[in-house]
């Protein structure tokens, strides 16, 4: 009697568990006999900020995209958009819903940006919070645009163990129909070469910076060195920790007092009073109102300053410190969507 032939075997270069594959399937179509399960949510691989580019051959280079960081989940149900924060925007993101609805996938979950392009074809934070209406509105943005720049799980497998260069590869594949210049979901370039001509090329165009990622590594959650960040021009979250009411100033206020992490606690680092559009200045204050408190959540004595629990998160542009550690010429650009510590400049 005949010896039943057996599948061959294919072992991952990590701890993962092993997989039998038929060996003539592409890769982002074998059949997996065992799948990965699906996660419910991911937790997204943070940048973590550098003064220059590293120059080792096995770093790859990305634009900075200035938008809110999203995870695209394709599921036999449907699809779902989450926010980094582990919020549903599936309904304030129709476009990009729509474009992940098209691909033609069974299960995936892709890593990105949602951006709203200025006419310089330039993304614009500022621009997504109008046309979503700031952090906690309920306007959508159908204009928003995906940019995909990692793929996480794809029919079944698990891909965060593998590294950068073998994860791009499957995304190529699976965007590979994608019209790179329309469409909600596109594919963000990677650049070989000069980070520092890249970062020159960005501050010459106007764009927030680039990444740097490790082509060797697989996707590690949380802030760590895989992945980095060079910006052209100062751009950081800080608390707010109280705001100067003002009589004369579009929407009665004055300026923002800012707030970074000190180790365990907040240290005042300055106050921020450009940015502002008269209905931003107007709503912001609407929702810092509703957080006063008596005391600050600083070390810090002032007159004529509503104090505020330090649950919001403003991204403040800059030109750098003063030997005192304040913040020089800050100019505000929205609140990031969620308070945890990640987002909250650290000294």
């Amino acid at each position: 009697m005949a010896k039943p032939i057996k599948p061959k075997r294919q072992l991952r270069e990590t701890d993962a568990p092993e997989i039998l594959r038929g060996p003539d399937l592409a890769p982002s179509r074998q059949v997996a006999l065992f799948r990965d399960p699906m996660p419910e949510r991911v937790e997204p691989c943070l940048a973590t900020l550098v003064a220059k580019p590293p120059e080792a051959p096995h770093w790859a280079f990305e634009i900075k995209w200035d938008g809110y960081r999203l995870h695209v989940h394709v599921e036999p149900g449907g699809v779902r958009i989450v926010t980094r924060g582990g919020h549903d925007w599936t309904h304030r993101f129709p476009g990009i819903a729509a474009a992940a609805a098209e691909l033609d996938l069974g299960s995936a979950i892709l890593d990105g940006e949602a951006v709203v392009l200025d006419e310089r074809g330039v993304s614009s934070f500022a621009a997504l919070q109008q046309v979503l209406g700031g952090r906690g509105g309920k306007r959508v943005s159908p204009e928003a645009i995906f940019y995909a720049f990692d793929l996480l799980y794809l029919d079944g497998t698990d891909l965060r163990p593998r590294s950068l260069e073998e994860r791009r590869d499957e995304l190529g594949r699976v965007l590979a129909g994608v019209d790179p210049s329309s469409g909600g979901i596109r594919l963000s370039d990677e650049v070989d070469g000069d980070g520092g001509k890249l970062l020159s090329q960005a501050r010459e165009m106007g764009l927030e910076g680039i990444i740097a990622k490790d082509r060797r590594r697989p996707y590690r959650s949380g802030r760590g060195t895989d992945w980095l960040k060079i910006k052209c021009v100062a751009s950081e979250g800080f608390a707010i920790v109280g705001y100067e009411p003002s009589s004369v100033a579009r929407g009665g206020l004055g300026k923002l007092l800012v707030a970074c992490r000190d180790g365990e606690d907040l240290a005042y680092v300055g106050g921020v009073g450009t940015g502002f559009t008269e209905p931003v200045a107007r709503a912001l204050r609407q929702r810092l109102d509703a957080l006063r408190r008596e005391k600050p959540a600083i070390r810090l004595k002032a007159r004529r300053i509503v104090w505020v629990d330090p649950v919001l998160v403003a991204e403040v542009e800059f030109r750098g410190w003063t030997g005192e550690g304040m913040l020089r010429h800050a100019s505000y650009k929205g609140l990031r969507e969620s308070a945890d510590a990640a987002e909250i400049y650290r000294r």
